[in-house]
């Protein structure tokens, strides 16, 4: 599997699509999704890949293959946009949650969809972000001075 394409995720009813490339087949691309859910491990399609078993030819008609999924398929719905507050750093994904003035996040590397974050609280956002960036940045200058 290629990395997710965190920049290309969309956030729908609840779940977070994030599309990839699957293969190639002649020179072109073929697309498949991971789904990440706001309510976690509750849902049946949390950190579920491709539930619908269709590829696609772009990213935009896999992410409409996984939207008709969820539409179909889906435990829960939600309106709120749990995913709304999420970055792309070094090609990871940042997903920041706020709660009763406090700040802390969802961290998940390049290549799979499992959450490394550090149980932390923060003040704001922006603290929250730098303390982020500042470890990747930190990890990332230790693996170029190997």
């Amino acid at each position: 599997m290629s990395r997710l394409l965190y920049e290309n995720s969309v956030s729908y009813q609840g779940y977070l699509i994030i599309p990839f490339v699957f293969g190639k087949a002649d020179r072109y691309e073929i697309y498949s999704y991971k789904l990440l859910s706001e309510v976690g491990r509750e849902s049946k399609l949390h950190k579920a890949e491709n539930p619908a078993k269709i590829y696609g030819n772009s990213i935009s008609n896999i992410i409409e293959i996984a939207k008709e999924h969820i539409d179909q398929n889906a435990d829960f719905v939600s309106d709120e946009d749990s995913f709304q507050s999420r970055y792309i750093y070094r090609n990871n994904l940042i997903v920041v949650f706020h709660e009763n003035d406090r700040y802390f996040y969802d961290h998940y590397p390049p290549d799979l969809l499992n959450n490394i974050a550090a149980p932390k609280l923060f003040k704001s956002e922006y603290e929250c972000l730098s303390w982020i960036k500042q470890g990747l940045d930190g990890r990332y200058m230790r693996q170029q001075a190997r």
